[in-house]
This record gives structure tokens, sequence and C-alpha cells, in this order.
């Protein structure tokens, strides 16, 4: 690893311009290309102390061995600079759209004599006109086979053409009226491209006249009773409306757009686009990068603007691209998709009506494909056993952890404080084993106490469930399981304990494992920020490859115990801005709980009511009358607490009756996000 400082340019050296940089390691091979409108200010940012720089930027700069750079006149001369240089060095460090494939288009050969619809990959050709990208080749087979009992234009090779031409006989789909057979001269060219002609105008939009030319043509075939003819255009009418269900409109106003959307979490990010054109959804693609260096969102998106009109003819950049973050500068990339359309472009994030609508539909699918990619990576079987092992030999445990648990604590403001505690065997969750608990030994915010107190009480039942069942269990497990076959509750040791969290948290969970006596279970904190692994006693964090599958497992294990975490919070939380006093009446049910309220407009007005007045309310008697209005006496607050969400005033708060870590399993619900100084 390359000491920054030994390659650093001098100062004054490096020019105060627009520019494109290049880092290069010890074999002079290129690992990182970047941009900037001043190429001073931007290289100075990669020289600081290496503890200020992000982990990747630190892993990036201790890589290289030099730096040079080249001086433009603007910053979009850098943008199509960096962008040339990307695809020619294919640097390391760069962000890099994983694409396995070239995305298929429908293509008419309108530069041909006879011109061709066919699936096409790849650059594109003069002449020639495209509708798509499709997202695989069978929906373009599908829509052409619906579109050529209309349009019988020719779909074969330039071999199927002559050796018909040279035979004198015409393909199958000539004989079954799906070609026109020019190569046998049955339509001539002129009528032929006109048939191209009106495929392309159908494919791009222009459907309604030529549907009512032909629903008028079927009712005068009807009317002069010509029925074959008749039925045949009304075939011919549904299949093109058939076709036209696969593109629906989705905006009313026949816009050209390209709408891009990202998901991302810290290692990864996917990029979806929905191309519209003509108002309706033509083609839709997406890609997934590793977040090989430090990049926000809106870097992302330039990135994608950068993949998806870098090598596209002019006519593939439509007159609106909306993105869900602006490029920082915008101008620079609005004015290279201006230079490469030919016309303005308007790039921006959509903010109100169906544009906005729709591009929240891209998010969806750009999470759902974020989703998936992780899915596949996680179920694979080979890739689990790689992470383990990964994580084995970074924290020098003596054998791959096949039972992790973590834990997480979750409050707002110190209110309502609890744990939660996930178990992943094998690299997989164990949502049966989930369990969560309430902070009960103290008041307040504490994260640390939180962890030592969590635990304490997990293993303080683990130990208690091991002293009952002994040492011995047989090769079934029996040993750790109930009369009745179920595992007892927190009979299973893990190998290795996760805190979400840095040296503190660590620190407090070995201590809680140390003052139990228990010494043969590792512990690591994995910090959020910077996405380092801490171990007791050790000052320095251990940090993992950033491709590393074992820090993608950490990381998927800390998230899912977050997850948890604050999904038990925010519903402890609702509940206690939900309860009443009424609620420990006894026999009090929820109907009659409902009339007293309706009755009187709010508990404090029946708490000063009187008992008969109380009696008034139907199905309350006299004794549910002085039971009421002791409860209501007894729960009185010395001071009224106002209910922060609705506004009113609260006249209790809900006791503790969750049992903590009764260990009952519970559910994984949807994933939440942290809002505001909610953790």
């Amino acid at each position: 690893m390359a000491d920054p400082s030994s390659y650093r340019p001098k100062p004054g050296e490096i020019p105060d311009t627009p520019g494109v940089y290049k880092f290069r390691d010890e074999h002079r091979r290129v690992i990182y290309v970047g941009k900037a409108k001043s190429l001073r200010q931007r290289l100075a940012n990669y020289f600081q102390d290496l503890a200020s720089l992000h982990p990747r930027t630190r892993t990036m700069v201790t890589t290289a061995a030099s730096v040079e750079w080249t001086v433009v006149s603007t910053e979009v001369e850098a943008l199509q600079l960096e962008y040339s240089w990307i695809k020619e060095f294919d640097p390391r460090f760069n962000v890099k759209y994983r694409d396995d494939k070239s995305y298929p288009y429908l293509a008419v050969t309108m530069n041909e004599e006879f011109p061709r619809v066919q699936v096409m990959r790849g650059h594109k050709k003069k002449g020639v006109r495209y509708f798509g990208p499709y997202g695989h080749a069978w929906a373009i087979r599908d829509t052409v086979d619906l579109l050529l009992r209309v349009f019988p234009v020719r779909t074969c090779s330039a071999g199927v053409f002559k050796n018909a031409a040279r035979t004198g006989r015409p393909c199958l789909l000539g004989y079954i009226g799906k070609c026109s057979a020019p190569c046998v001269e049955r339509i001539s060219a002129e009528d032929h491209r006109e048939l191209a002609e009106e495929f392309c105008d159908f494919m791009a939009g222009r459907t309604g006249t030529y549907l009512r030319r032909l629903e008028k043509q079927m009712a005068d075939a009807a009317e002069e009773m010509e029925y074959e003819r008749a039925a045949r255009l009304r075939d011919d009418i549904g299949a093109l409306k058939k076709a036209m269900e696969k593109n629906a409109v989705v905006l009313a106003d026949a816009t050209d757009a390209d709408l891009i959307a990202v998901a991302e979490d810290e290692l990864e990010a996917a990029v979806q686009i929905f191309h519209v054109r003509g108002g309706r959804v033509r083609g839709q693609r997406g890609w997934v990068t590793d977040k090989v260096e430090d990049v926000t969102t809106d870097a992302l998106v330039e990135h994608a603007l950068q993949q998806l009109y870098g090598e596209e003819s002019g006519d593939a950049v439509p007159k609106e691209v909306l993105v869900p973050a602006l490029p920082d500068p915008v101008a620079p990339v609005q004015e290279w998709l201006t230079d490469r359309r030919g016309s303005n472009v308007s790039l921006r994030i959509p903010q109100r009506g169906d544009k906005k609508a729709l591009m929240e539909t891209v998010q969806r699918n750009a999470q759902q494909a974020l989703a998936l990619h992780k899915t596949k990576r996680a179920s694979d079987l080979t890739t689990r056993s790689r992470a383990l092992e990964e994580i084995a030999d970074a924290l020098d445990l003596d054998s791959a952890p096949l039972r992790i648990e973590c834990y997480d604590i979750s409050h707002l403001q110190g209110d309502d404080v609890v744990a939660s505690m996930v178990v992943f065997e094998d690299g997989l969750q164990r949502k049966g084993e989930y369990r969560r608990f309430q902070i009960k030994g103290f008041e307040g915010q504490d994260d640390v106490r939180s962890m030592h107190e969590v635990i304490t009480r997990r293993f303080r039942r683990y130990l208690a469930e091991k002293e009952k069942t002994g040492e011995w269990v047989d090769e079934d497990g029996n040993g750790l399981k109930d009369e009745d076959g179920r595992p007892r509750k927190f009979a299973y040791p893990p190998q290795l304990v996760v805190v979400d969290g840095g040296k503190p948290q660590v620190a407090a969970a070995k201590r809680a494992l140390d003052e139990l006596g228990i010494d043969d279970i590792a512990v690591c904190g994995l910090a959020k920020r910077l996405e380092e692994v801490w171990l007791p006693d050790d000052d320095d964090p251990v940090v993992l490859p950033r491709s590393s599958e074992g820090l993608y497992l950490l990381q998927r294990v800390r998230d899912e115990a977050h997850r948890f975490a604050i999904t038990y919070q925010r519903t402890r939380r609702a509940k206690r801005f939900r309860s009443s006093p009424l609620d420990d009446v006894p026999g009090l049910g929820e109907t009659r709980k409902q009339a007293l309220i309706k009755h009187f407009g709010s508990v404090k007005k029946l708490r000063s009511a009187t008992i008969e007045q109380i009696q008034e309310v139907p199905g309350i008697g006299r004794k549910t009358a002085e039971t009421i209005a002791a409860a209501l006496a007894a729960a009185a607050p010395a001071v009224p607490a106002v209910n922060t969400a609705t506004g009113e005033i609260m006249d209790d708060e809900e006791p503790d009756t969750t049992g903590g870590s009764s260990g009952e399993p519970v559910s994984a619900g949807v994933p939440d996000e942290r809002r505001g100084q909610e953790r």
C-alpha cells in the first residue's frame, strides 16, 4: 500500500481549471477516473489525513501510486472525456453498472429496398427505425406476431429472401398471410415500403386513425354482406388492440420521456429505466452496480445517464429525462444531453401528476430489483459459505460462525427504549427465533447500558436453560427441547454476537458476557457510518474489503436487527398513544368504552362526571359506574401529558405488560427507515 504523500503533486502544480484526472497503481494501470470543475480543489480532497477519508476512498488512494490530469475548456468536455476514459480503461474503483445483456430493440430496416422487421441489439445503424428497448426478445416477437396479420411486412433474412426469389416460392409466412411476399413480387417495392411505414406509424403511437379506418372498412364489408372480409377485419382489429394493450398509455399528452430511478444501500445500487414514447411504456431496462467509491444518489444518476446515452445515437435521447436527483452541477449534464440529441432536453425531477406517479412505479421496480439481487446473492450456498469463512478469518475465530445473533437498540429521543435480537443460521434468517426486549433497568437514553442489559438478560436465560438440560444432548439435540418437542427458548448459544454500534457497545456486550462467566462466544460490532468491524480490547477496527461477502452478510444481519427493533419501538409508541385509563377497568369492553367516550366527549370530562351521570350511558349500571369513577380517580395524572401525535391530553400511560424478554417469537414486519432522531 502506497503513502499518498509520496506521489502528491507539489503546491501550485495542479491547475484551477476544469479537467479529468486519473489515478494509476504501481503497474501503471488506471484504477480511478474522475472529473472536476476545479482540478486543484478536487484533488486536494484526496490528500487529506487518511483517517478523515471514507474507507473506500482511503483504499483507492493507498492503492494508487501516481495521479495525472488533463485540462479541458468546459465542464461538458470534462463529462465527455470522463465517460470515454471509463469505457477505455474500465477502472476498478469507478461505478460500474452490471448489465449482463444488450437490450433488444424492434427494428425496421428502412434503409433497405424491402424493409425488414427484426430484433436488433448493439449499436444503432443509420436509416433503421428502432422501437424499445424491450426486456426480452420474446416480448418483441409476441408483438410482431400480432401485427403481421395486419401489416404483413417482410421478416426473413437476406439469405431466405434471395432463395425464395430464386425458386419462386415464398416462405411459410407468405403462405399463411403473415408476409406480403415481396420476394415473389406479390407486392411492389413501393407498396411494401408503404406497408412498413404504416407499421412504424402504429408502433410510434399513431393508432387511433388507423383503427377507425379499419372499423369503417369492417362496417362497410358487413353492410355489403362480405362477411368473410368483415370477419378478417374484425380479427385484425382485435390483434391490433391486443398489441396495444402490451403498451398501455401511462401519460396522456403523448410524452416522449425516459424515467430513471435508483434504489441503494451502503454497498450496491440498482437503477431502473422506463422508456416512454408516445405516452406509452415502450421498454424497460435495469442495472445493478457495486458502490466501489463513496458515491451519492445524484452521482449515481449522472453515471446512469452516461451509461444510457453515452453510446446511443442522438435520436435515442428523448425530449424529457426524469430523475430522482439532479447531478451537481446539472448544467453540464443537461448541455451534454442537448448536444447528443441536437435539440433541447429537459432534465428534471417530477413534482406532481402522472409523471410523479409513474416515477414512483419506476422506483418500486428499482427497489424490487435490488431486493431480488440480494435475495439471489444470499440464497447461494457457495456464497454463504464463503461469507462465513471470511468472517471467521477476519475475526480470528476457530471455526465459521454458523449461528449469528445481532442486537440493536431503538428509541425516540430516549422514550420507548426497546431492543431486538435477530438470528441467522448458516447465513439465512431464522425469524422464528427473533426476540424483542423492553429496557427496564433504567429510564432515558443510554445505548451502552441498554446493550449491557439486553445481553445480560438474554444469556442469563441461556445459562438457566443450560442448567435445566445439563451438558448432555443426543444427536438430534433433544436435550434442548421441551417435552412436547418444541425448542427451548434461548437454549441455543451463538458462535458470534454482533451488536449495532462501535467500540462502546462492543465493550458493554463483552462485559456482560464476562460477568456471566461466558468466554466461548465471540463478540463484534458493526459501526454504521464507516462499516467498520470492532472487536473487544482492540483499539483499531477491522476493515473488511467492501466487496467482501463477509461484510455483506454482517450488514444484512445488522440491518435486519435495526428493522426489527424500530418496528417494535414504533408499535409500542403507537399503542401507548392509543392507551386509556378505561383499559384497566375490569369487565369494561370495547363497545361500552366507545359509548362512554361518545357520550362525554373525552376522558377528562368523564373523570369529572358523577356516578349518576355515568349511569346515564346505555349499558352502564351503578356498580360499573362506581368502578369506572374509582379507576379514573386513581389514574389521574399530576401533570397532564400531551399526545404529540394527536395533540390530545393523555390521562394515563400504558402499564408494562409485554413481559420484556419473555421470548415470544414474532414475525418480521415491513422494513422501516430511520426518521428524525429515532433509532
